[in-house]
């Protein structure tokens, strides 16, 4: 479990990160230099999700072997479904991480929703649902191994 008390933020009490796949993790399904090495060292401290519509069919195969739970959902509803995703584990004990405006509502319900900017972009609406922008899914991997950068960005 991850602890941090972010003052005028919000005392969190971490257990669970959840993470799109395409454009978060992976560009063009490929998964992004360097972030396995990440996963396996945040496995430590935190059950590691990655829920996706999977568009280019290659998340099982780049994910095999790697610490984390993975599950594909539908087309259709996939904003709801990710949702309901972070529901069922608890959205207080939440961090969130994404890219796309299917992202949004688990990004706002999360305890910390970080949106990621990288080569596919990222939707306004994920940006304004998130607590916190990233300029790369390494950087947003950082801020978990190094909370205390968190307490810089998010305190009032």
């Amino acid at each position: 479990m991850f602890e941090i008390d972010i003052p005028g933020f919000d005392q969190l009490h971490i257990e669970h990160v959840v993470m799109d796949y395409n454009g978060t993790l992976a560009l063009d399904g490929h998964i992004q230099l360097g972030i396995p090495e990440d996963l396996r060292c945040l496995a430590k401290s935190f059950k590691l999700h990655v829920i996706t519509a999977d568009t280019n069919h290659r998340a099982a195969e780049q994910l095999a072997g790697l610490p984390v739970t993975l599950r594909i959902i539908p087309a259709e509803a996939q904003a709801e479904t990710k949702l309901e995703y972070i529901r069922n584990l608890g959205e207080d004990r939440v961090i969130a991480i994404g890219n796309g405006r299917n992202d949004r509502l688990m990004l706002k319900a999360a305890a910390l929703g970080i949106a990621v900017l990288q080569k596919e972009g990222t939707a306004a609406a994920a940006i304004q649902n998130a607590d916190l922008l990233s300029p790369s899914i390494g950087d947003a991997l950082d801020l978990l191994k190094h909370p205390r950068r968190l307490i810089s960005t998010l305190r009032s």
